[in-house]
């Protein structure tokens, strides 16, 4: 073999290993972004549902639901995957079930509670904060 059928060949391997160790995320330093899908639903929206509610009103604070299953138009399932750089991919889930358009349950990766608004009319309040007198006025609507 010639020193230049040599050169070439050595070449052609560096350009084939170093493809293929990119590709792979084997050289340190590559950056991986990270990729998120679906709705994204917190706890806090979960709790600020009840049960009865419309699906309006369901939709508002939800958000639109990814999938509609066309055979269970009763079900809404929200589903929210996340793949962090090199960590595991993270999914979420939870589908509410309707009946003649209000609200009858949950099920999935959430759990309901009650809302911080509830919380707040209460008067729970933790042991370790201060609270202070406030005036809200007259309430909505009477005139006053």
């Amino acid at each position: 073999m010639t020193p230049k059928r040599i050169n070439q060949i050595l070449l052609l391997l560096l350009c084939t290993a170093s493809i293929t160790l990119s590709g792979c995320g084997f050289i340190p330093g590559v950056y991986k972004i990270d990729v998120q899908q679906g709705n994204v639903v917190t706890q806090d929206m979960v709790d600020q549902l009840r049960p009865g509610m419309t699906q309006r009103q369901v939709r508002f604070i939800m958000g639109t639901p990814l999938l509609q299953d066309t055979f269970h138009p009763d079900r809404w399932d929200y589903l929210y995957s996340m793949k962090s750089g090199r960590s595991d991919r993270e999914q979420e889930r939870i589908s509410l079930n309707f009946e003649d358009n209000k609200l009858v349950g949950l099920s999935g990766d959430f759990v309901p509670g009650t809302s911080t608004d509830d919380e707040i009319m209460s008067g729970e309040q933790n042991s370790d904060t201060e609270s202070y007198p406030v005036d809200l006025g007259a309430p909505l609507g009477t005139g006053e």
